[in-house]
């Protein structure tokens, strides 16, 4: 099992942080890893919503199937799976204690299944650079909305 954590501090409000977020079809802007994600079924996001998110990484491409598990006034849980992963991935927003906006804490954790569990030591590696690729490409687009 692999698990990448990040915190850092954005312009908006939580409210639209949490709002953005929640819809995992905009995974397309901020996870460099995430050639398509579309959502399953018309309709507004809510606790159930599913999308098909399909990804490459370190070269390889693989679908998973998200569901949003989990949506609160601050937390997000979004989990993905297929037959040889399962992605789970919360988002907490809270205010920024040290200013104005939000204070976003971004952790996957990546297990993965049967074989492919013996690459869980290059994957660390891996999901480490993803992870702060992903740091950044979300600090960019979250402080757009800001503006």
């Amino acid at each position: 099992m692999t698990t990448v954590s990040r915190t850092f501090d954005v312009q908006p409000e939580p409210a639209t942080v949490i709002s953005y977020l929640k819809d995992f079809g905009n995974a397309e802007e901020w996870d460099p890893g995430t050639e398509s994600c579309t959502q399953n079924e018309p309709g507004p996001v809510q606790v159930g919503t599913t999308w098909r998110n399909v990804s490459k990484i370190a070269g390889v491409s693989t679908e998973l199937t998200y569901t949003l598990e989990q949506l609160t006034d601050d937390t997000i849980v979004l989990v993905g799976r297929n037959d040889t992963a399962t992605s789970t991935d919360t988002m907490t927003v809270v205010p920024n204690p040290d200013g104005p906006g939000s204070r976003v804490t971004y952790e996957a954790v990546i297990e993965l299944k049967g074989a492919a569990k013996i690459a869980d030591p290059i994957m660390k590696i891996v999901f480490e650079k993803i992870g702060s690729d992903t740091e950044d490409d979300m600090t960019t687009v979250l402080n757009r909305l800001a503006g």
